[in-house]
């Protein structure tokens, strides 16, 4: 590591090398606090050739590198390896000239920056995941984050147009381009969700949007989870396609009342809240057509009537999480993905696991995608860590047994690589190892991340295949 030290020092100021144990123990863990591991040594670039300058001290000495933005992951995607360097991107906060719809910038800048840079122009970017706030947009484009827009506006892949990366060789390459096409393979998508294994991203070029003129939100109370599951789904047999659609439960609704004193339905067991944007006509029209959906099975609607309510009502959904960190000393949020006709179903498997395991289940999710959160509340005090994290790996194999997948935008990393096993073959893993190799054939960057070993599956008993048939083979995994 003196070695590795030495030769960076050359390279960078003292300012960008961290190795005391104050400075970078603040750096152990990303947002998955489960697992920790001090860094031997941070790295701080500020330009793309300080991150081709780390990459090659890193290859050249035979020292893992992980990558890591603000640490608002949630699957330990930027836990640090013993005896890795972590390069950490923050200082990296250069936003580009805006042309037309399009914006370079560094990928330490935080998600919420672009769309408050460019809010005097009538635009913004659209993924808006909950921790927009910090989260930066290399994570973004590591985890292809979503947010409660990805409903309509999709994924962090849906709006970015290209990225530049700096693979483990040192080169410095651009996926995608500006235009509507660009040479060569097409690898901007497998640079999102990547998750810090095909290399180091230093630019990003975002696409943006206008502001939609109007912006209404129905809040509709149902006697339950699972009723308000349902009628997520006849709304989109019905054609409508919203900008957002949330669910939250019972639960959640009185902690946030408890929180706020926002005065949602203490007695509703579920509420959905659609957003519907555009034109002023075309929202009016839409708003009576989910009117007709909603009703019928509704305990209560509310519409919003203005801005301020608007934002009101969005509140039941954005204070959901730290509402319930108020209800219990520790809560695993998990992140798995069904068809939305099968989220009643699988919320219902989910809620009896739960009272069978003796915890409490509570959930706030993206109904639009079927991207679910249920979240575990227990307490690591009194030893409750590995039966919580047990029936978080039961929740996830139920989505599975219903056609879903272990994550929607939370990434593997370290929390759910195990569970891998679960979802793809060995062969499969195998060819995601194969396409890592064809980016990274030293596997210098974030090793043992995301992608299971068949040693790995086999030891922790989660490749459970019979004569080459995975559980439930009539399901399609997606």
């Amino acid at each position: 590591m003196q070695t590795l030290i030495d030769r960076l020092r050359r390279d960078l100021r003292p300012d960008q090398l961290l190795s005391d144990l104050e400075s970078t123990r603040v750096y152990s863990n990303d947002a998955y606090t489960t697992a920790q591991q001090r860094p031997a040594l941070v790295a701080l670039p500020e330009s793309t050739e300080d991150v081709v300058a780390i990459v090659n001290a890193c290859r050249d000495s035979g020292t893992a590198l992980v990558t890591r933005g603000a640490g608002t992951g949630l699957s330990g995607g930027a836990t640090p390896i013993d005896g890795a360097l972590l390069l950490v991107t923050t200082r990296m906060r250069t936003m580009g000239t805006r042309r037309g719809l399009t914006l370079w910038v560094e990928p330490g800048v935080r998600n919420q920056a672009i769309s408050e840079a460019v809010a005097a122009d009538g635009l913004y970017f659209a993924p808006d995941p909950s921790s927009q706030v910090a989260s930066s947009i290399g994570g973004n484009v590591a985890e292809n984050s979503g947010g409660i827009h990805c409903c309509k506006y999709g994924v962090t892949v849906n709006n970015v147009c290209a990225v530049e990366v700096v693979t483990s060789d040192g080169e410095v390459h651009q996926f995608g381009s500006e235009a509507l096409d660009s040479e060569g393979l097409d690898c901007l998508a497998a640079m999102h969700a990547s998750e810090g294994l095909l290399g180091v991203v230093t630019r990003v070029c975002v696409k943006l949007r206008p502001v939609p003129p109007v912006q209404r939100v129905i809040a509709a109370a149902f006697s339950d989870l699972f009723v308000a599951s349902d009628a997520v789904a006849q709304l989109f047999s019905a054609g409508i396609m919203p900008a957002a659609i949330e669910v939250v439960d019972g639960n959640l609704i009185r902690a946030v009342n408890t929180l706020l004193d926002a005065g949602f339905p203490d007695d509703a067991g579920g509420m959905v809240l659609v957003e519907l944007d555009g034109v002023e006509a075309e929202v009016n029209e839409t708003i009576a057509q989910a009117r007709a959906v909603l009703e019928p099975l509704a305990s209560s609607l509310d519409i919003s009537r203005d801005e301020a309510h608007r934002l009101h009502l969005w509140k039941v959904r954005k204070a959901a999480f730290p509402a319930m960190a108020m209800q219990s000393p520790d809560v695993l949020v998990l992140d798995a993905t069904v068809p939305r006709r099968a989220m009643a179903p699988a919320l219902v498997a989910i809620s009896e696991a739960a009272e069978r395991a003796g915890f409490r289940v509570w959930n706030a999710y993206h109904a639009g995608d079927g991207n679910l959160h249920p979240s575990v509340l227990f307490d690591a005090a009194a030893d409750e860590t590995d039966a919580a994290h047990g029936l978080g790996a039961l929740a996830l194999q139920i989505c599975l047994d219903h056609g879903g997948t272990i994550t929607g935008e939370h990434g593997i990393g370290i929390e759910k690589v195990d569970y891998m096993c679960l979802q793809f073959s060995q062969a499969e893993n195998a060819q995601f190892h194969a396409f890592k190799g064809a980016f990274d054939g030293t596997g210098l960057l974030n090793p043992g991340k995301a992608i299971p070993t068949p040693h790995r599956c086999a030891e922790g008993g989660a490749l459970h295949v019979h004569d080459g048939q995975f559980p439930h083979p009539e399901l399609e995994r997606f």
